[in-house]
């Protein structure tokens, strides 16, 4: 068994279905080893970047390893960008990648990318955007570095990591292969810290002060949702959620009053602004979700912070009760210590108002980009994923989407890269074949990647994208327009998405009133094929910023 079988077998042993990559020189014996495998289907790309992007999504909403591979060089750092979204958002992403044969490093060889004799150096760059990038330089290390890699990847905070494998080594023989032990433990709370924060809420529910559970992203890495739903209907909480977790807490609930942040719901503001003690479980206090790092958001109430990773605990807002620990396990956890000292807590009424259920009472020429997604939203199948991408729809998504019945939203992340969900919904659907994929889109972030459409109908991967196709960056337009009066190079000249989606062999629809557009969302959803629909919606309207606050 030679270095590319065993890597091959290794992916194979842990349940990875999908592998996502592009061919090169230095990596091509790689490919004819993914072809023997019986239980990986290779997913072969027309550029790098949208392999890692890909490797993100088949991560995102499953328990799998995302894996992406590459040529070295040139074909490696293309997937350099993926890698800062899967360490950003705390992804479980494994990049393979090749390298120069060790006796010619220094020499100028083909895509070299040793660091020596002014050589590109790729493992600082991978070093510094996943949590380890390792170089094999001996066969017989290849399981055991197969195996830090992957137990890497999945300990504590989930993120990325890399390997290089230099040209010479690829077909050496390993000749003690075995299979990897899998060992990683989710991260239990102390009780002591966890006693602290209990006995701080049973005080405040028995003295009647106004509590709040901020939910972010790290309740959905940390499948806490069903946890968090029995505790705050317990316990009467309302709960807002930041952009990241919007749906973990379904949002026609009693006590979900909305998202929080930037382009949050105005109920979710109230709620947050009235409470005494924060409850914040999976959060991070990004920029988005903290109206740009405001210095009073906390001023007047106590803290309980909850969070996998102890160097986010304190990183914005000092919290006067940290938990480090799993979402689900401390939320748990939690939930029994309050019920020794909590009775039955009186019904919680929350005076809902959020953009959802709003009318934009437009009337202009062309299609309101809310009232396309509140289109969106009333035809979204259950357990659904809508994957928006970087730009004003985005937030329009954010703000008008109504999420129910285990439904899921997800935008970029803090990293946040144009056309990184327009290939990462590829990945998300390889993983969850049985859900519907959506990726809402502007027609900028889709035309920095929207050719890998052709690797949607070649792999017969039926994802559905929408391009809300005003001609223009718009939200960058917007902060143009309010900095300084003016914008400069906003506006740009679009395809016949149409006419591209038919020579890509997929299903296409153009549509200009709200109701074609809805009449090709239905239709799309009946498709078992990639659909790319371009709707024509207006420009000069912009997504709600927080009521003024930012």
């Amino acid at each position: 068994m030679d270095v590319n079988e065993c890597i091959v077998k290794v992916l194979e042993q842990i349940g990875v279905d999908h592998v996502f990559g592009g061919s090169g020189q230095v990596n091509a014996s790689m490919l004819l080893a993914l072809e023997e495998s019986k239980s990986i289907r290779t997913i072969i790309v027309r550029n790098e970047q949208a392999a890692s992007f890909m490797a993100c999504g088949y991560a995102m909403y499953s328990e799998k390893l995302g894996v992406c591979f590459a040529t070295g060089g040139p074909g490696a750092f293309n997937l350099l960008s993926g890698m800062a979204v899967a360490l950003s958002d705390s992804l479980p992403v494994l990049a393979v990648t090749g390298y120069t044969s060790m006796p010619d490093r220094g020499k100028g060889a083909l895509n070299e990318s040793s660091g020596l004799s002014r050589t590109p150096d790729s493992q600082a760059m991978f070093s510094s955007t996943t949590k380890k990038s390792f170089i094999l330089e001996d066969p017989d290390d290849a399981v055991s570095v197969l195996e830090e890699a992957v137990n890497l990847a999945f300990d504590r905070r989930p993120g990325p990591v890399h390997i290089h494998i230099p040209k010479n080594i690829t077909t050496a023989e390993v000749s003690n292969f075995r299979k990897i032990n899998v060992s990683w433990k989710p991260v239990l709370p102390e009780h002591s810290a966890l006693q602290c924060a209990a006995d701080l809420l049973s005080e405040a529910i028995s003295s009647g002060k106004r509590i709040t559970a901020l939910i972010g992203y790290g309740a959905v890495r940390g499948h806490a949702e069903q946890s968090l739903l029995r505790f705050i209907e317990r316990f009467q909480m309302p709960a807002v959620t930041t952009m990241d977790a919007k749906g973990v807490i379904p949002e026609d609930h009693p006590l979900s009053a909305g998202v929080y942040g930037t382009s949050g719901d105005p109920s979710a503001l109230r709620t947050f602004d009235e409470a005494e003690v924060i409850l914040a479980v999976g959060n991070s206090f990004a920029e988005n979700a903290t109206y740009k790092f405001n210095p009073d958001l906390l001023e007047g109430k106590k803290l309980i912070h909850i969070n996998i990773d102890e160097h986010e605990i304190g990183k914005v807002y000092p919290a006067d009760f940290p938990v480090i620990g799993d979402a689900g396990a401390a939320v748990d956890q939690l939930a029994q210590m309050l019920e020794e000292t909590v009775d039955d807590v009186p019904l919680r009424y929350i005076e809902r108002e959020k953009f959802a259920d709003m009318d934009t009472g437009h009337a202009g020429p062309k299609i309101h980009p809310a009232d396309l997604v509140k289109m969106i939203s009333r035809h979204l199948p259950p357990d659904a994923v809508v994957m928006g991408d970087a730009g004003s729809h985005m937030l329009w998504l954010n703000c008008y989407l109504s999420l129910t019945h285990n439904q899921r939203y997800q935008n970029p992340g803090s990293f946040g890269p144009m056309a990184s969900h327009v290939n990462g919904c590829i990945g998300v659907k390889c993983a969850n074949p049985n859900r519907t994929v959506i990726c809402g889109c502007g027609d900028g972030g889709y035309l920095m990647g929207g050719f890998e459409l052709l690797t949607a109908v070649q792999y017969g991967i039926p994802v559905i994208w929408i391009i809300f196709n005003n001609g223009e960056f718009n939200v960058i337009k917007k902060f143009l327009l309010n900095m300084y009066g003016r914008h400069a190079y906003m506006e740009f000249t679009n395809p016949d998405y149409m006419l591209y989606a038919k020579a890509c062999k997929a299903a296409g629809f153009r549509a200009e009133t709200l109701e074609e557009a809805e009449e090709a969302f239905l239709e799309a959803l009946k498709l078992n094929t990639p659909v790319l629909i371009d709707v024509q919606v207006e420009k000069d309207v912009y997504p709600p910023f927080a009521m003024g606050r930012v």
